[in-house]
């Protein structure tokens, strides 16, 4: 594998600006690495992460315990789809519903998910309160 050559955060953000899709405007900040609270740009310039990538990041960059969990969980297991079980996804659900009171709970990786929950709640409101028939028995 090539080492990738050191780039300018100009010659980053206009690469970005060529190749990837416009949905965001990022600030004028191309970041490198983090630690804790802090993040580094390409120039080594520290910041404080006042954003977390919008609540994803609320631990902190890199931390140790964090970093190390996930090293020894993908060296035995990295993903299971939902068509399967797995070992800790119920001992993770009586954990979290026992601690905060919860019936249920839904872990999800991103707001496809919440959305698509919130459309199944909808319809399933709708055929025990209000007697509505799915579409297909209504055909």
């Amino acid at each position: 594998m090539e080492t990738m050559e050191k780039l300018s955060a100009a010659a980053i953000m206009e690469m970005e600006d060529k190749y990837g899709a416009h949905n965001y405007h990022p600030l004028p900040v191309v970041l490198e690495r983090g630690e804790g609270v802090y993040l580094w740009d390409v120039d080594g310039k520290r910041y404080y992460d006042f954003l977390s990538a919008y609540s994803a990041v609320n631990q902190g960059h890199c931390h140790p315990v964090i970093v190390n969990a996930m090293i020894e969980q993908a060296k035995k297991l990295t993903l299971t789809s939902r068509a399967f079980y797995n070992d800790s996804l119920g001992v993770y659900e009586k954990y979290v519903t026992s601690f905060f009171g919860f019936d249920k709970v839904l872990p999800m990786n991103t707001g496809a998910e919440a959305v698509e929950t919130a459309i199944k709640i909808c319809r399933k409101w709708a055929y025990e309160k209000k007697e509505l028939l799915p579409i297909r028995q209504q055909l």
